[in-house]
């Protein structure tokens, strides 16, 4: 296999320095048959582009599971990082292949890397990519829901600056803190200057403070279009008080925090109250 001029890697043992290689091209076009041959033929699968980034990033990043798995077995390392910090996990986070995913999870990838000034958690990179599946995956492996990242916050306002609300959703029932802030900013403000009522109508009844004060003075609904459904949610949220079974919801999930979604199907109370602590009905009376 071609490569430059080989010197040691001076970011990890990985082997050699290299620009892009023949290997690298297979794992990003998805050409398995063609990876077999070269790591058959002792090519290093942990071979490196100048900016440090391995096969296995590129298969990740262009979703190739089976050579995912190829790379995995003949010994890729799994956390390596290139030179923006970025591991395989948040590579195929962005990517939105819950395959990759599970196999990087199998052989042991950290779900909660350490951050960097540029790159953030793969629970960023997933929502930022808006797959819940793989929110939902990577909350089960323990991924850290208060994980901030200095462009972005906690992986809940950028859910909400992208408008996922599935997994807002997600990250809400895991037990996220709702009234979070970056700069005095919370998720529902990321909401409000996009306008998406469904975000905003979830996050209100999730708790989120209709009076929160960014730090240019502005609470949520200042960012809202006035006589827009957006508008007209904030605004009744700022006038009128909770009722007392919401706040009962929100006060019950605050306590058991991370732990609601599993501590409320053990309560000995009704299925019906269940489902309502759950997000999973909006009864109007219990």
């Amino acid at each position: 296999m071609a490569v430059t001029p080989a010197r040691r890697s001076s970011f990890h043992d990985l082997g050699l320095w290299a620009d892009r290689t023949v290997l690298h091209e297979a794992a990003s076009q998805g050409r398995a048959l063609q990876l077999i041959r070269l790591i058959e033929s002792e090519a290093s699968v942990n071979i490196v582009t100048l900016d440090n980034i391995t096969p296995l990033h590129e298969a990740c990043l262009q979703a190739h599971p089976h050579c995912v798995r190829l790379l995995l077995e003949a010994g890729a390392q799994v956390d390596v990082r290139n030179i923006h910090g970025s591991t395989p996990l948040c590579n195929a986070c962005a990517s939105g292949s819950l395959e990759c995913v599970k196999l990087l999870l199998q052989y042991g990838a950290k779900v909660n890397p350490s951050l960097t000034a540029l790159t953030a958690t793969p629970l960023h990179a997933a929502c930022i990519q808006g797959n819940p599946e793989i929110v939902r995956l990577l909350i089960a492996s323990g991924a850290q829901l208060e994980a901030y990242d200095i462009h972005f916050g906690p992986p809940l306002h950028i859910a909400c600056a992208k408008a996922r609300v599935d997994c807002v959703r997600e990250l809400l029932l895991a037990g996220a803190n709702v009234n979070s802030s970056k700069f005095h900013e919370t998720a529902l403000h990321h909401a409000a200057r996009l306008d998406t009522p469904d975000v905003i109508e979830l996050l209100l009844e999730f708790g989120a403070n209709a009076h929160a004060v960014n730090n240019q003075g502005l609470k949520p609904g200042d960012y809202s279009t006035p006589a827009s459904p957006s508008h007209t949610c904030l605004r009744f949220y700022e006038k009128n008080p909770l009722s007392l079974q919401q706040l009962c919801r929100i006060t019950i999930r605050r306590a058991l925090g991370t732990t609601a979604s599993v501590g409320i199907g053990l309560l000995d109370i009704s299925r019906r109250i269940q489902s309502y602590l759950q997000f999973c009905d909006h009864p109007t009376s219990l």
